[in-house]
C-alpha cells in the first residue's frame, strides 16, 4: 500500500488533530477503493466506517501517543516523526472498532448526534425490503464493520514506517491494548447480567476499558517508538492510569448530567443501557450504608430500562445527588489528576512536551463533552 509522506519540514504541532485525520483520509481512501475492487457493497459499506471515523471525535488517544514520543526524544518533524504520526492515528481505528461494537452491545441509537452503525443498517435493511430480520442484519452488519476497522488499524500501524526495532517496542503496548480493552468490554457486559453493583468491579472495568486504550497505552506507544527508558516508562504508566481513570469518570458523569445538544448522546442512556458505573455502583453502596431502600430501589429500577422517561432520569440525578455519589466521584477525578500531575512533574520529561501532557490531563477531566 501507497503511503503519502508529508514534507519534511511539516509542523504537525500546528494543528495536531488535523493532521492525524488527513493521515487517516489518506489510509482509509486506499482501503476503501480495494474494498470497492471486491464487490461495490463492501465498498459501500467501508464508505460507512469512514464517514464514522472521519466525522467526529476530539483525536485524544492519537495526541496522547504523539506526546509520549516527543516526551520521550521523538523529533517534532522530519521523517520519523511522519511515521509516529501514522502510527499514533491507526489508534483512531481501533477506537472505532471499540464504539462501534460498543454501540451494538448497549443498543444504542445515536452516536455523535447521528444513527449507529447498527441502525442505519437496519434502515438499509428495510428501505430495500431485504429479506429476513431488519435487527439481526444490523447487528451482524456493525458486527464486521467493527471488526473490519479493528483489521485496518493494525494495518495502518504495520505499514507505518516506523523501524524495525521501534516497531517491536510498539507490539508491546499495541498488544496489551486490544487484549485489555476487550477484556474490560466482556467484564461490562458480564458485570450487568451479575448485577455486581460494587465500585471496586465497576473500577476495574473502568481501567481496562476506557484507561487503557484512552490514555495509558497510547502514551506508552509512543514513548516505545521513541526507544524511552525504564524510568520514563513507569512515569508516564502513572500518568497515563490515573488520568484515563479520570477522564472516564468524567465520561461517566456526562453519561447522566451532560447536556445532550453538546454531548451527542440522550440524556441518561448510560442509565438506560444499564451501565454500573462508579458513579452508580458509590449511589448503591452510599444508599445502603445508610438504609436508604428508596433510593435503592429507584436505582435498580431505572437501570437497563429501555423506556426511561425524563422525569425518572431526574429523579435518578436527584438521587445520585442527595447520596453524594456525584460529588464523591468530582473529588475522584481531582484526586486522580493531582497524583498524575505529581508523577509527570517528578518524570523530568522533554519540553514542550511535559507541558502539554499537563495540559491535556485537564482538558480530558474537565470537559463538557
Amino acid at each position: 500500500m501507497t503511503v503519502r509522506t508529508p514534507d519534511g519540514d511539516t509542523d504537525f504541532e500546528k494543528d495536531l488533530p488535523g493532521h492525524v485525520r488527513q493521515t487517516l483520509a489518506d489510509h482509509l481512501q486506499q482501503r476503501r477503493r480495494e474494498a470497492a475492487e471486491l464487490d461495490p457493497a463492501v465498498g459501500e459499506a467501508a464508505e460507512q466506517l469512514s464517514e464514522f471515523v472521519l466525522g467526529g471525535g476530539k483525536r485524544i488517544r492519537p495526541t496522547f501517543a504523539w506526546w509520549g514520543w516527543r516526551a520521550c526524544g521523538g523529533a517534532a518533524r522530519g521523517p520519523e516523526a511522519a511515521s509516529t504520526l501514522r502510527a499514533a492515528s491507526a489508534l483512531e481505528l481501533l477506537q472505532a472498532c471499540a464504539l462501534l461494537h460498543d454501540d451494538l452491545i448497549d443498543e444504542s441509537d445515536t452516536r455523535r448526534g447521528n444513527p449507529t452503525a447498527h441502525r442505519r443498517f437496519e434502515a438499509m435493511h428495510r428501505e430495500n425490503d431485504y429479506a429476513g430480520d431488519a435487527s439481526r442484519f444490523g447487528m451482524a452488519a456493525a458486527v464486521l464493520l467493527g471488526d473490519l476497522a479493528l483489521a485496518w488499524s493494525d494495518d495502518m500501524l504495520h505499514s507505518s514506517g516506523i523501524g524495525a526495532e521501534a516497531m517491536a517496542r510498539a507490539l508491546r503496548p499495541w498488544r496489551a491494548m486490544r487484549t485489555e480493552v476487550l477484556s474490560g468490554q466482556y467484564l461490562d457486559v458480564l458485570g450487568q447480567v451479575r448485577g455486581d453493583e460494587t465500585p471496586e468491579a465497576a473500577l476495574r472495568i473502568c481501567e481496562l476499558k476506557s484507561a487503557s486504550y484512552s490514555v495509558q497505552r497510547p502514551l506508552e506507544l509512543g514513548a516505545q517508538i521513541a526507544g524511552a527508558d525504564q524510568e520514563a516508562l513507569t512515569a508516564l504508566h502513572r500518568f497515563g492510569t490515573d488520568i484515563g481513570v479520570a477522564f472516564q469518570l468524567r465520561d461517566d458523569l456526562l453519561g447522566v448530567f451532560g447536556d445532550p445538544e453538546v454531548t451527542g448522546k440522550p440524556a441518561g442512556d448510560d442509565l438506560r443501557e444499564g451501565k454500573r458505573t462508579v458513579l452508580v455502583a458509590e449511589a448503591v453502596a452510599a444508599a445502603r450504608e445508610r438504609g436508604d431502600d428508596a433510593s435503592l430501589h429507584l436505582l435498580r429500577g431505572v437501570l437497563g430500562d429501555p423506556d426511561l422517561d425524563e422525569d425518572r432520569v431526574a429523579q435518578a440525578r436527584e438521587a445520585l445527588e442527595s447520596l453524594g455519589a456525584a460529588s464523591a466521584v468530582d473529588k475522584r477525578i481531582a484526586e486522580l489528576t493531582g497524583s498524575a500531575m505529581l508523577a509527570l512533574h517528578a518524570a523530568g520529561l522533554d519540553e514542550p512536551a511535559a507541558s502539554r501532557l499537563a495540559e491535556l490531563a485537564v482538558a480530558v477531566t474537565d470537559r463538557t463533552h
